[in-house]
Formats: C-alpha cells, sequence, structure tokens
C-alpha cells in the first residue's frame, strides 16, 4: 500500500492560524513541484525553508506555505508526503497577456497603459483583482480632471490558455461638463462682473476651446476663492469671509452650477504704521519702501509688499533670514487698523561657496562669470537674484534654480545652490516669411549660441527678399576678457533692389568685415565701439533720380567704398527682451566713415523706450528716437545711408519708407521718395491681454498712436511737419516666426503721401 500523508495546510490556514492537521515528522528523500506552467521550479525551492536530508515538521510545511503564498504568484499552496518525497502543488495566478482600451480619445493608447504601471499593471505581470479596480478609479479620476463628469469605465477580464487573461477597458468618455453659471451671493460693494473677472473659471466663451477655463476645476475654483478674498482684502474689507461654496451639477453630468456665499463686512482704514524692533537700517530708508501710510484703504497686499521690501532690503547687507512680522491692532468701532511691523534680522550671514550643478555640456565658467554674488562675501539678496537673471539671460538652458541651503551645523553661512537645466543651443533653421514691403522672404540659418560649451555665439545666415538680401557669418565671445568685455568679429555680403518700394530706385551691392567691442559699464549700461570696411557697387536706372546720378558724378554706376567706425552707448533695465513690461531702454550710437577711402560721412541716433505696467495685464510704452546724418569734407552724403520712415514698425499707416523729401522722376513724373539726413519718430502705445487669454506669453494687443517724419539736407526739424498715425496691432510669436498685424488709420496724410490701413510681418529676417 502506498503511504500518502496530506499537510494540506491552505495558504489560507497559514496565514491566519498557527495551527495545522498533525502529521509525523519525516526526513524529506526529494522534493517534487507540480501545477507550475510559467513559474520555474527552482523559484520554488529558493523560497522553501527545508532541503533533501532534513526533517520536515509542521512547523516548516507552515513556514514553506506562507513563503510560496507571500511571493504573490500563487493562489493556492499544498504540500503533501508520498514515501517521504515532499510534494508542492501550487496553483498560479493568472498573469496579464495583453491589455485593451477601447473608447479612449482623450488619452493615447500608450499613454495609458505607461499609467498603469503606476498602479501595478502592465503585460506579463500578476494579475490583480483589487489593482484593477484602483486602475479603473485612477483612469476616471483622469477623465475627471478634465471635467467629463459622465465618464464610465468597464472593465473586462477574458480567460486565455495557460492561465493568461486579457483585461479590456472599455471607456464612454463622455461630453465635457461647462460651468453655465457662477453666482455670488451677499456682495454689495462690487458688481457681479468685477468679482466674476477675479476668477479664471468662468462660462463658456469664444476662447473657451484654447484655454478650458468653462470646465471645473477643484483646484482652480480654490484658487480663484482665494483670488476673490485677496481682492476684497486689497479694497480694504479687512472682515471679509467665504461662508459657504456649493458645486451642482445637473442629473445628465452636463452642466455645473457654482454658488459663492460671502460677507463683506466693513471697509477699513489705516490709522497708523509704526516700525519696531532691531532695524539696523536707518528708519527713514526704510519708511520710503513702506507701500502703507496713515490714513490709506487697508490693502494686504501693500502690507505684505512692504514686508518683503523691508526684508529684501536686510538680506542685501547679508541679513539673509531676516523676519518682518506686521502685527495689526483693529479697531471695529471706528473701522481702523494700525500697523506695527516687528524687525528681527538675526545673524548676518555670508556665502560659503558657490555650487553649480545640471551643467551637463556649458563649462562651469561660463555660469560662474555671470553670477554677481562671491564666495565669502556677506550674503547679498539683490547680487543673487541678479545672478539669476544673468543666467536665464544667456538663453542656454530651460531652467534655472537658485538656493541658498543653510550651512549644517552654523547659524551664520548659507551655500549657493545654482541647478540648471540644459537646453538645445544649436538650430539649423529654414524660414519663410512674409512682409507687406519685402514680399516674400526666404532664410536659412545655422546658429551655434553655445559653441562648445563656451558661451561663444556663431551664427551663418542667408536671407532672400525681394528687396534684401544677405549673406553673412558672424562670431561673438561675450567674455573675450575677464572682465566681461566682448568681441564680435563680422562677414557680409548684401543686395539692395528698391524697384518695389516707394523710394528712388536704385540696385547696390555691398560686402565687408568688421569686428566690434562690447565694455559693461554696470550691470545695466554698456558701450560699444567698432569698426568695418564696407564694399558697395551701386548701379541706377538709365531715368534714376537726377540726385542719385549727381553722387555718381552722372554715372550710371560707380562704387563708393569706406571704412567706417562706430561707437554706441546702451542702458538697458527692462524685466523681458520679448515682452516687456517694466523698463526702459536707451540706446545712443554714432558712426563716421574715416577719410582714407571713397565716403565721408557721419550719423547720430538716440532712442529711448520707456515701459510701465499700469496694472497686471496691462502696460504703457513711450518712445521716441531721433537722428541726424551729413557728410563732412568734400564729398556728398551717401544717399544709400538715408534714413526712412513708414510701415510697420516706425509710423503704421503709411507704406514703408513713404514719408519724407519727395523727388519727380524727369520721364514718368511720377513721385518717389529720397529718405534724409534727419528723422524724428515718437511712439505711444498700450499693450494688452487678448480677452480669454490673460496669461498666454504667446499673443499680445495693442492700442497706438504714431508720429515722425524724415527731413531732407537743406530742411530743419520741424514739428508741423510730423505724419500721425493710429490704431490696433496685434503680435504673435508663432512657431513661424513673429507675426506683426496693424490696422493704423493715418491722421493729417497729405496730398502725395502714400497710405496703407493694413500691414503686417510674418517670419524674422535674421
Amino acid at each position: 500500500m502506498k503511504l500518502k500523508t496530506n499537510y494540506i495546510l491552505s495558504a489560507v490556514i497559514a496565514l491566519f492560524s498557527q495551527t495545522a492537521l498533525a502529521a509525523e515528522p519525516f526526513i524529506v528523500k526529494d522534493i517534487r513541484v507540480e501545477g507550475i506552467q510559467r513559474t520555474e521550479a527552482g523559484t520554488v525551492f529558493s523560497y522553501l525553508p527545508i532541503k533533501v536530508g532534513e526533517t520536515m515538521t509542521d512547523d516548516l510545511a507552515s513556514q514553506a506555505i506562507k513563503s510560496l503564498y507571500n511571493t504573490g504568484f500563487f493562489k493556492d499552496v499544498r504540500i503533501e508526503n508520498e514515501n517521504d518525497v515532499l510534494v508542492v502543488t501550487v496553483q498560479e495566478r493568472s498573469a496579464i497577456a495583453q491589455i485593451d482600451f477601447s473608447g479612449n480619445k482623450s488619452f493615447p493608447t500608450d499613454k495609458m497603459k505607461e499609467g498603469l504601471k503606476q498602479v501595478g499593471i502592465s503585460e506579463s505581470q500578476i494579475f490583480d483583482k483589487s489593482q484593477l479596480d484602483r486602475a479603473e478609479q485612477e483612469i476616471k479620476r483622469q477623465y475627471l480632471a478634465q471635467g467629463k463628469y459622465g465618464a464610465t469605465v468597464k472593465t473586462v477580464v477574458s480567460p486565455l490558455e495557460r492561465n493568461r487573461v486579457a483585461v479590456r477597458f472599455e471607456i464612454e468618455e463622455g461630453a465635457v461638463s461647462k460651468i453655465r453659471d457662477i453666482n455670488i451671493v451677499g456682495n454689495q460693494a462690487f458688481t457681479m462682473d468685477d468679482l466674476r473677472a477675479q476668477f479664471l473659471l468662468t462660462t463658456p466663451n469664444w476662447m473657451s476651446w484654447w484655454n478650458k477655463d468653462d470646465q471645473y476645476s477643484k483646484q482652480k475654483l480654490n484658487a480663484d476663492l482665494e483670488a476673490l478674498r485677496s481682492f476684497y482684502m486689497n479694497q480694504g474689507y479687512l472682515e471679509f469671509n467665504i461662508d459657504s461654496t456649493q458645486v451642482s451639477i445637473t442629473p445628465d453630468k452636463k452642466d455645473i452650477y457654482i454658488t459663492v456665499n460671502i460677507t463683506e463686512g466693513e471697509k477699513y482704514k489705516i490709522s497708523e504704521v509704526k516700525l519696531a524692533g532691531d532695524t539696523l537700517v536707518p528708519e527713514d530708508e526704510l519708511k520710503q519702501l513702506m507701500l502703507v501710510q496713515a490714513g490709506d484703504t487697508f490693502s494686504r497686499e501693500n502690507v505684505t509688499q512692504t514686508s518683503k521690501a523691508i526684508s529684501d532690503r536686510l538680506s542685501d547687507d547679508g541679513y539673509a533670514f531676516a523676519n518682518v512680522n506686521p502685527v495689526p491692532e483693529i479697531n471695529k468701532e471706528q473701522h481702523t487698523a494700525s500697523f506695527t511691523f516687528f524687525v528681527d534680522p538675526g545673524k548676518r550671514v555670508y556665502v560659503r561657496r558657490i555650487n553649480v550643478v545640471g551643467n551637463t555640456r556649458t563649462r562651469d565658467e561660463v555660469i560662474r562669470r555671470e553670477v554677481r554674488q562671491l564666495e565669502s562675501a556677506w550674503y547679498a539678496s539683490n547680487k543673487i537674484n541678479r545672478s539669476k537673471e544673468r543666467i536665464t539671460r544667456t538663453d542656454f538652458f530651460s531652467d534655472v534654480n537658485v538656493e541658498t541651503p543653510a550651512v549644517a551645523g552654523t547659524s551664520d553661512q548659507v551655500d549657493l545652490n545654482i541647478s540648471v537645466t540644459e537646453k538645445s543651443t544649436g538650430s539649423v533653421q529654414f524660414g519663410a516669411g512674409l512682409s507687406s514691403s519685402e514680399g516674400v522672404v526666404f532664410g536659412i540659418t545655422v546658429n551655434q549660441n553655445n559653441f562648445l560649451g563656451t558661451g561663444n555665439r556663431v551664427s551663418a545666415q542667408i536671407n532672400t527678399g525681394k528687396v534684401n538680401t544677405t549673406y553673412s557669418l558672424s562670431y561673438t565671445d561675450p567674455y573675450f576678457t575677464p572682465d566681461g568685455v566682448s568681441r564680435g568679429i563680422d562677414l557680409y555680403r548684401r543686395d539692395v533692389d528698391t524697384s518695389s518700394l516707394s523710394i528712388g530706385s536704385y540696385n547696390s551691392s555691398s560686402y565687408g568685415a568688421g569686428v566690434r567691442f562690447g565694455v559693461p559699464l554696470n550691470e545695466r549700461d554698456s558701450l560699444n565701439f567698432g569698426l568695418a570696411t564696407d564694399f558697395t557697387d551701386l548701379t541706377l536706372p538709365s531715368d534714376g533720380p537726377q540726385q542719385y546720378r549727381d553722387f555718381c558724378e552722372l554715372k550710371s554706376s560707380c562704387t563708393s567704398n569706406s571704412l567706417v567706425a562706430s561707437v554706441g552707448w546702451t542702458h538697458d533695465s527692462r524685466d523681458s527682451i520679448m515682452f516687456t513690461n517694466n523698463g526702459v531702454l536707451q540706446r545712443l550710437s554714432a558712426e563716421v566713415s574715416l577719410p582714407v577711402l571713397d565716403l565721408e560721412y557721419y550719423k547720430i541716433d538716440y532712442k529711448h523706450a520707456w515701459f510701465k505696467e499700469i496694472f497686471k495685464g496691462f502696460t504703457f510704452m513711450l518712445n521716441g528716437e531721433i537722428g541726424y546724418a551729413d557728410a563732412y569734407g568734400s564729398k556728398d552724403y551717401p544717399f544709400f545711408k538715408n534714413f526712412y520712415l513708414g510701415g510697420v514698425n516706425s509710423v503704421r499707416g503709411y507704406d514703408n519708407g513713404s514719408l519724407g523729401p519727395v523727388g519727380i522722376d524727369a520721364v514718368t513724373k511720377e513721385e518717389f521718395r529720397l529718405g534724409g539726413t534727419k528723422r524724428l519718430l515718437g511712439n505711444a502705445e498700450l499693450f494688452l491681454p487678448i480677452p480669454g487669454l490673460k496669461d498666454s506669453k504667446q499673443f499680445r494687443l495693442s492700442a497706438f498712436v504714431d508720429a515722425g517724419n524724415v527731413y531732407g539736407a537743406d530742411e530743419s526739424y520741424s514739428l508741423g511737419d510730423l505724419r500721425y498715425s493710429t490704431g490696433l496691432g496685434l503680435s504673435w510669436f508663432s512657431p513661424f516666426g513673429p507675426l506683426k498685424l496693424v490696422y493704423a488709420k493715418p491722421l493729417n496724410s497729405q496730398a502725395g503721401d502714400k497710405t496703407e490701413s493694413i500691414q503686417f510681418q510674418l517670419g524674422q529676417q535674421f
């Protein structure tokens, strides 16, 4: 008779009970594994607490079952004794052979599978029903985040051969639930429209398809409620409170209604403002930083900004952990509040070490030379902020993060940790542009702004247009010397054909080379010097303007070679080059041809642009420019160096280059523009966001007034001769290049002026 002793300890007994069916101990002669289909026998052996030749007991059997069950590979485990042979019988859990989706339009299948891996579900993994339930909830949560509250997720599990299963997620996304109404109850001081304007969430509008602001999100609603609170607090309502918020959805899951109940309270004034504590800085200097004064309407923003301004001022002197705490005293009867700003400067701190990480290609020195904070020097927040700004403006990195952690074990030291994320700085661009004056412009540009990680810039460009054809090669070393003196070398070839413009017709072909230097005077100011040679061949039509023919001594062609020296000064405090909100740009430049070749002339230009953000998203700009040019010695001023105005980049509403002195063709009797040696230009422009795209960094609307004119050599500057225009503009930094679209109306055009109501420019001439 075959002896067979069953331990038959199920996984449940092994896990939840310490008792087992009693069996006589025996010495294991062999071990056999049965029931496995995918799992290797060696895997089972590795988890068994007993080997051949050892004595098997009830305790060891219980341990073996627990160990095998805890692997997660098996849903049932049995251990038996057949003539002293230990038989381990297992029933494997099913494995996921494939995962399919249907109905998923908002999320690609590969992204869905990637997300399921985060909850432990992927092909070839062990099938776990509890994890599958979690996956359903996670998928549904993703759809809820998109505002699809009617979305349903159903899971179908189909068995396959070899103990495998196929999992299919059947999804019905449904329509996006829209916010149909936002109702604010309890407002008396402000209109409903004023309060709704503080919300990012809104009811459907013509731009909702783009920014999805009509889709409900709990996080966005919380942010909007805080914005509403800040709005009231900044208007003096110190006791403002949001009593409750209700969000309801219609039974068909299509419409959402939001109701916010508020209590405004009374409007408070500031009765007194005081400073207390160890200020260190003269009190008069700190008072100049205060944005709150006695008699002002209470504003939480101004109180917060005052604390920050005082703290920043102290941190400039090394007090990195200065704390400024505004303590209010509220008089509810008179509706006033007094504030005492308690100043605790803490210890003075210095920077022990500057660490740079993340620069895999860019050399350390390229980053460190932009840092204005020095090691072993007192901490200065203004220098640290300026350092981050300078590193960012190199445009070598997609992200720049600056941290100042305290040094462990000290109370007066910090490290400056600069973490950067490299981005591609080299590009090959094939571009096409469209301009109302240039026509179609084609170009190819090869740029490397961080050549071999040195921070040097190399650029080769070819651009062709109806008027200008340019070939150029340039190299710039921004740190030619350790002090920050830059050096650039330029080579170029330029062909000009003005026959399609309003100015006098001529062709020119120029080539040359130059070297330039930039010398920083401080953080905002710099001087520029340059020396360039230019060789120009001019060709005039047989019926060309007499002024042009006189310059070429009545010949149809001539050469005009020159050696030109240039000098300039620039002051730039703009917060951004692309979308400026605040700051000033001043530029004074002059060039003069040295009396060693054919030309003897000079040109002087001055530009002053002022930007001021009058309130969030709205920026006012004033720009003024003046230019003067003349010849010296016995030679005439070269007409192809004249100033021109008119067009999308100067006085809008007038044809490109059409302002200024007029000549008359001797044959056709048609007028043409000569340009001039003097120019005046003024622009006043209000930049504002496009409705529905308040936070967009790509689009900008503007309303403008332009004024300007060009004057000939025998004319004086005259404000009475200025041409004026007004209109609206749209700027879009598109993937194809910057787009400028302008609708302008000349205000005082004269007979013979060439006007143009719609002007545009698409693409950038490099």
